[in-house]
């Protein structure tokens, strides 16, 4: 059974290459980022054990493909803005690019994190966290009450919480 699946994903890989790295090519504009991409397709159907039906391949693929592009472009916003971050601050407090990369995974979590939260949850956690605005202040900006602010800043860290605790 093992090598029927191992056959099968080959023969996906060999049939659809082709028009997923021009797919990929299009929207990602670097050979280097196309190819780990599609690598990364593959790994990620491989790694789910599911395998699309032949008439459902170029969809499935290009599912997945759009995922990791979209993941690929947040962690470039998210590491072109540490990096401009990096660059404001005095020379003595440079960093190590191991410490830089763990950073910058760090921050890709976060940012995934925070974008797979509904925007006022999002919005009000970021406000009440980063900004340190009052609950009252909050509900103002948002348009709600101080009880839905309550809330959505009780469910944003609860998501924290889950996700933290799920690393370790």
């Amino acid at each position: 059974m093992r090598a029927a699946h191992t056959d099968t994903i080959e023969n996906l890989y060999l049939e659809h290459r082709g028009w997923l790295s021009v797919f990929i090519q299009r929207r990602m504009g670097c050979p280097e980022s196309t190819a780990d991409l599609i690598q990364d397709t593959y790994l990620r159907i491989l790694s789910s054990g599911r395998l699309p039906e032949a008439k459902d391949a170029r969809k499935y693929l290009t599912h997945v493909a759009k995922g990791l592009i979209i993941d690929a472009f947040r962690r470039r916003r998210v590491e072109e803005a540490y990096l401009d971050y990096l660059q404001q601050q005095p020379e003595n407090t440079a960093h190590s690019v191991e410490t830089q990369t763990l950073m910058i995974e760090a921050l890709t979590e976060i940012d995934s994190l925070l974008h797979r939260l509904p925007s006022k949850v999002r919005e009000a956690l970021l406000l009440r966290q980063l900004d340190g605005l009052s609950y009252k202040t909050i509900a103002e900006r948002l348009g709600v009450s101080v009880s839905s602010v309550e809330k959505y800043v009780a469910r944003g860290l609860q998501a924290c919480m889950i996700a933290t605790l799920a690393d370790h």
